[in-house]
């Protein structure tokens, strides 16, 4: 109960500075009526006393001063009334999206003996939390949201999930009493009201918003603190042996969802497309990583085990929405806005598309703007073994970074070197296809990649880097000769 008490005091000491001020604020105007009544009272400087002027004087320079305050104070509480606290934007679950897992918060809940949250959302990102409810731009008391990471429900069993949920469902305690509620809703308040002005009023009321935030800053630090403390102590009593294996899952959820974002999802972001299924690509990224590093040691014991995403009605649909979401937050949109890519696309929409633009950006840095021709390899690499590596690469640093300047999904501009060597192996890729002995494809840890039958896809990366980074260029011939690409024919640079 130490955590209880605690948070408690905070939240009062929280709400004893916005008490005091109310009372600030209204002081100055307290003191002017008092002097005013005493005047006509005549308790204080009666008219005639000798000491009437100075008097007089003083409550002119009283309601001066309580009228300033005043009209602050109002400026003030106007600015708490516009503020809109920040709301992480989600996909709402309703009860029909999934109502088994409504059911399953909803025990939980119940067995901890807290009230249940009043909604669930899901989150592209690999965390969970309470959310408050927000309405008309004010927070109003009420059941929070409980907000939930869209991988740990595709990648965990339903067991795990509510494991993991425990600590954060048992948090509605918190969020049920009145002093911590209205303690939060306060620094929310002031936290959404805070401005960026530096000039007239509108700057002095920010001054008077971050006086008061930070006096309630390590206030509401220790109160979240005993607040997480009080919930956890709450979620001991369920699950807790499973809940050690669900944190180690969720470590692994991070890591695989991070790597499918970077490597999988960033390249179709980049050309305008948005990966439908990237909660179901998480689950085949982790597949992959168990397979490979064997860091998830135990995957094939737990299929048996029922998926968490089971518990919605129609996981595919629900996955396409987050999965949105997700392109929307972690990406510019592309002027004629997101088109959705299935993952058997991915290869060709993706891929193929991806290295010939890359192809046709190299070419042009080559000094050869013609459309739908380009470079022939031999000349390429007759140019790179010159000793022409460093004016490629500044010339192909500049074309990306002027075509950055117009195109925001493009890539953010990197050295000169790293782009030659990008886009030269991109190069090669298109014509290890055209010349039927290879095809692009899609690995689930590292994103883009050159399936061939021919010529070892490990040897690539070396013997592009010997011809971008020295100029020689013996061991890629060698290699585009084993892939079966014709050097002297050009690149195809359409799909």
């Amino acid at each position: 109960m130490a955590a209880v008490d605690t948070a408690r005091a905070r939240a009062r000491a929280v709400l004893r500075l916005r008490g005091r001020a109310v009372a600030a604020a209204a002081l100055p105007a307290a003191c002017a009526a008092v002097l005013l009544v005493g005047r006509f009272t005549g308790r204080i400087g009666a008219a005639g006393s000798p000491d009437a002027p100075l008097w007089d004087g003083i409550r002119w320079a009283v309601g001066a001063v309580a009228a300033l305050t005043l009209l602050l104070a109002a400026l003030v509480a106007r600015s708490h009334r516009r503020a809109v606290p920040p709301v992480t934007p989600a996909v709402p679950l309703t009860r029909a999206d999934a109502p088994e897992l409504y059911r399953l918060i909803e025990e939980l809940a119940d067995r901890l003996e807290v009230p249940a949250p009043a909604a669930i959302a899901l989150t592209p990102d690999c965390d969970s939390w309470l959310e408050e409810p927000h309405r008309r731009g004010r927070a109003e008391p009420g059941a929070p949201v409980l907000v939930i990471g869209s991988p740990f429900l595709w990648w965990m069993r339903a067991g795990e999930l509510r494991a993991l949920l425990a600590p954060v469902v048992a948090g509605t305690a918190a969020a049920a009493d009145p002093e911590i509620a209205a303690a939060r809703r306060w620094i929310r308040t002031l936290d959404a009201a805070l401005g960026d002005r530096h000039r007239g009023p509108a700057a002095l009321v920010d001054r008077v918003n971050r006086r008061l935030l930070g006096g309630c800053r390590e206030h509401s630090a220790e109160l979240e603190h005993a607040v997480a403390a009080w919930a956890s102590e709450q979620a001991k009593a369920v699950d807790y042996g499973l809940r050690i294996a669900a944190q180690q899952q969720v470590g692994l959820a991070y890591a695989g969802w991070d790597r499918l974002l970077t490597r999988v999802a960033l390249p179709a972001w980049r050309l305008g497309r948005h990966p439908s299924h990237l909660n179901a690509g998480v689950v085949a990224a982790l597949t992959e990583l168990s397979r490979r590093d064997r860091l998830a040691d135990g995957y094939e014991n737990r299929l048996g085990d029922r998926p968490a995403c089971d518990l919605l009605e129609e996981p595919g649909l629900i996955d396409t929405r987050v999965s949105l979401l997700a392109a929307e937050l972690l990406h510019e949109e592309p002027a004629g806005g997101w088109q959705q890519l299935d993952w058997e696309d991915y290869p060709e929409q993706v891929v193929d598309r991806g290295w010939r633009e890359s192809a046709a950006a190299l070419q042009a840095a080559l000094g050869d703007d013609r459309p739908h021709t380009g470079p022939a390899l031999d000349k390429l690499l007759a140019r790179l073994a010159a000793g022409e590596a460093e004016a490629l690469a500044a010339a192909l640093a500049g074309r990306v970074a002027r075509a950055a300047e117009v195109a925001p999904p493009l890539p953010p501009v990197r050295g000169g070197r790293d782009l030659l060597v990008e886009h030269l192996t991109a190069t090669v890729c298109c014509a290890a296809v055209d010349a039927g002995t290879a095809s692009p494809g899609l690995d689930w840890l590292d994103g883009p990649v050159l399936l061939s039958r021919a010529a070892p896809r490990a040897e690539l990366a070396p013997a592009v880097a010997a011809a971008a980074e020295a100029g020689q260029d013996g061991p890629l011939r060698a290699w585009l000769e084993r892939a079966g690409a014709r050097l002297e024919r050009p690149v195809r640079l359409s799909g």
